[in-house]
């Protein structure tokens, strides 16, 4: 058997999402969540297609919003941290976004969920 390579992969740099409508994710995560939107380029022959990418102030990683490639519906899930889950939890509830109840289960961090409007879950975790 041969040693596997190493890798020259350094950085988790953008995870992705499947979206129905950039437009309304975009506000979604930049009104709601308070992120920054990070880059919405234009490509492609006719320029119809769209590259979107929006994250938390001052992060390195971002997330891309994308339509359901090849036709495919998708989704998805990602954790976010934050040093006050409780806090950003009410933040969010007041903000309308549909959050579940903060868990705080033995052996596990303290966390909860919402699902932006495409049904993609965000798990926000204490650290």
């Amino acid at each position: 058997m041969t040693a596997p390579t190493a890798t020259t992969v350094t950085n988790l740099g953008v995870a992705m999402f499947t979206v129905a409508d950039q437009d309304a994710a975009i506000a979604f995560y930049t009104d709601k969540l308070g992120w920054e939107l990070r880059g919405d380029t234009r490509f492609g022959e006719d320029g119809g297609a769209r590259w979107v990418e929006v994250a938390p102030p001052g992060s390195t990683a971002r997330l891309a919003l994308n339509p359901p490639m090849g036709g495919q519906p998708g989704g998805g899930g990602i954790g976010v941290e934050t040093p006050d889950v409780r806090a950003e939890h009410a933040r969010l509830r007041e903000a309308g976004v549909d959050v579940d109840d903060v868990s705080d289960e033995p052996g596990a961090p303290t966390l909860f969920m919402f699902r932006d409007p495409d049904g993609n879950i965000v798990a926000v975790v204490q650290v």
